[in-house]
């Protein structure tokens, strides 16, 4: 599987906010559902106002039309974006003109509410100071902006606020007032920022363990299938899925695996399979083949040659039962009872000589397939307790094997047997198996050799020049071995241990009289194996988008969760504590690495209500020691919070002692 580095980050790197899952996962688990709350307040808030201005009597709405109008215009667009808040395209792409729109509705508004207020003259210097600072707030920790945006929209309000003042309170002396205004702004903004800063960066971290997980869990699934493949291509399916079965009862029973059973099975898992077909095959002249081959060579030949097989074998609903050397063996109608399993079988059968006939003309070597089949009852199982080995046991398995021993070379022997259930699919002509076989004859058996269709199919030659001219090349004076192995490469059929690069070595160079080493000549072209290698590159990106995708919708169904609603035994939604206690001390005694920054901010807001008493309080002797007891208990807080750091920092030459101090320590000692 391709690395998938653009969705995993380093701790040290400059991680940047551009993945687009780390967007739909924000946008799903923050920005959605705080702009509908944000929302829903503001709307309250609309009807608040309309509700208590039109509850006093005395109110003329003559005398306050703008901020009627105001208040109403807002709750319809408030309504509105409500709305639009469900239609999750729109809303992506308008995002910021949305969050423009309703921090502007929101300023509107509380300007109109400062200029309506003072109209019979007497305006207040702290008028609609708390709106703005929520206001201020809100833009930080509702909005769906970014850092950037939101400090300026906050700045924006602070300063539309100050200068609605500074118009109407020109000349008044009214500065300290103003000053205090703007340090409590200043504070909201800090403030919000900073709460700003610690979401997104929880938020960052939060996403980043989520990939993590989902990245543990993929691989954890992979390797699951691989396990469950590897598995599955030693036994068939439903032999393993008994087996996993029988092991987890077991397991489930001997709670203490520290004295469970080494041994795997205790259960003999065989059962009985009636009308089947059984097919052997042979390669004939394999033997003298592999005396001129070295090992390593010999070992490719057969992986190509069986891997062919294999997918033959699958076409045909054939279940490959083993490989006795040369010898290849299945059996059709197992573990699903099929009725076309004798045509099954046949039909490989001429495909395998098929391909062996393609191999002999293409190579110029003497080799040809060898097939028998027969048709009858097997018994089909594991036995043992330490090998997992699949087999079938049955006279007709012995018989299948007679029949291939007895057959003839480039062609498909068959029983009476197997003939009564092809139902006329194939002409046949008289195989004399008795002849060749002593078996076959004291047990009268009938056979029969099966005509392809694909050879009458093909005209036969008449004229001398129609003739097949005999490949004379610079490729035959190869060795046998080697012209198999190249021609077997071009084949592009689906290898096992493709990942094995060593074919390529063995391929590749081959040895001449003289000991050198030449470049191999191709057999025939192999635009083939070209084509399928460049086919690869678009079924990895096709696995790379579908990794993409599951992602994407794993991130969707975490981010659209709900925790309070869910019903978990290990954890409380309600009081939002772990009902195991160690889980819950465990969780209370870990590290809080940001308590330090709280513990700033906590002192600039501090320091902002220490100026904003000095401005416009009265300076008296309570004031300075309130203030003096809070401060030196925050300087101790942020002492011990900032200590580890400041060691750190510390420089090398004042932390060490001084050469002569070791005196010293041993006279005190």
């Amino acid at each position: 599987m391709p690395a998938k580095g653009k969705y995993f980050f380093n701790d040290g790197e400059d991680w940047k906010i551009k993945d687009t899952l780390y967007e739909k996962y924000r946008y799903t688990s923050q920005h959605h559902p705080l702009l509908l709350i944000f929302l829903a307040i503001a709307i309250v808030f609309s009807l608040v106002l309309i509700g208590v201005f039109f509850s006093c009597p005395k109110q003329k709405i003559e005398d306050h039309l703008a901020f009627i109008v105001t208040v109403f215009t807002t709750l319809i667009i408030f309504g509105i974006i409500s709305v639009l808040v469900y239609i999750e395209s729109l809303l992506r792409r308008w995002l910021r003109f949305f969050a423009g729109l309703t921090w502007l509705c929101f300023l509107s508004l509380g300007c109109v509410l400062i200029f309506d207020s003072g109209k019979n003259g007497n305006i207040c210097v702290w008028e609609q100071v708390p709106f703005f600072l929520f206001l201020i707030f809100t833009v930080y920790t509702m909005l769906p902006l970014g850092m950037k945006d939101a400090i300026i929209v906050g700045t924006v309000s602070a300063i539309s606020h100050l200068l609605v003042f500074v118009i109407r309170l020109w000349g008044t002396g009214f500065w300290s007032q103003l000053i205090a205004n703007a340090i409590i702004f200043l504070c909201g903004n800090v403030v919000g920022a900073f709460h700003k800063h610690q979401m997104q960066d929880a938020s960052r971290h939060l996403y980043q363990h989520t990939l993590k997980f989902i990245q543990i869990r993929r691989k954890l699934k992979i390797e699951k299938r691989q396990q469950e493949n590897l598995l599955l291509s030693v036994l068939p399916a439903h032999i393993s899925m008994g087996m996993k079965l029988a092991i987890i009862e077991r397991l489930k029973e001997n709670n203490d695996t520290r004295h469970a059973p080494d041994n795997n099975f205790h259960s003999l898992y065989v059962k009985r399979h009636q009308n089947v077909s059984i097919l052997y095959a042979d390669i004939v002249g394999f033997t003298r083949l592999a005396s001129d081959c070295s090992p390593k060579e010999l070992v490719v030949m057969l992986n190509e040659l069986f891997g062919k097989f294999d997918q033959i074998a699958k076409e045909n609903e054939c279940m490959r039962i083993k490989i006795l050397g040369d010898c290849y063996y299945c059996v059709s109608g197992l573990p699903v009872s099929l009725p076309t399993h004798a045509r099954n079988c046949v039909k490989m059968g001429l495909d395998m000589c098929e391909a062996i006939k393609q191999v002999k003309e293409a190579t110029g070597v003497d080799i040809s397939m060898r097939v028998g089949i027969h048709s009858g009852n097997v018994l089909c199982g594991v036995i043992g307790l330490r090998k997992w080995q699949y087999d079938v046991w049955s006279h007709d398995v012995s018989l299948a094997n007679r029949m291939e021993s007895a057959g003839v070379p480039g062609r498909v022997h068959i029983t009476e047997a197997t003939l009564s259930h092809l139902d006329k699919e194939y002409e046949v002509e008289e195989g004399n198996g008795q002849l060749r076989d002593a078996y076959l004859k004291e047990m009268n058996i009938q056979t029969y050799l099966v005509i392809d269709p694909r050879q009458r199919r093909q005209p036969l030659p008449t004229h001398p020049q129609q003739l097949p001219k005999p490949r004379v090349n610079d490729a035959l004076k190869m060795r046998a071995s080697v012209r198999m192995t190249r021609y077997l490469e071009s084949w592009g059929a689906a290898r096992p241990f493709a990942h094995l690069n060593h074919r390529e070595s063995l391929s590749s160079e081959f040895s001449v009289p003289g000991g050198k080493r030449t470049n191999a000549i191709p057999l025939r072209a192999l635009g083939r194996r070209r084509a399928a290698d460049r086919d690869g590159a678009p079924g990895d990106r096709a696995e790379d988008n579908s990794y993409d995708e599951e992602m994407m919708s794993t991130i969707e169904g975490l981010s659209s969760a709900k925790p309070c609603c869910r019903k978990s035994g290990d954890f409380c939604a309600v009081g939002m504590f772990f009902v195991e206690k160690g889980l819950e001390r465990e969780y209370r005694f870990m590290p809080v690495t940001e308590v330090r920054n709280y513990f700033a901010c906590a002192g600039f807001i501090f320091l902002c209500l220490l100026f904003i008493q000095l401005l416009v309080m009265p300076k008296n002797a309570e004031l300075g020691t309130s203030f003096g007891i809070v401060a030196v208990l925050l300087l101790l807080v942020l002492g011990v919070c900032f200590s580890e750091r400041c060691l750190v920092s510390w420089p090398a030459t004042w932390a060490s002692p001084p050469s002569n101090s070791r005196a010293v320590d041993g006279l005190t000692t």
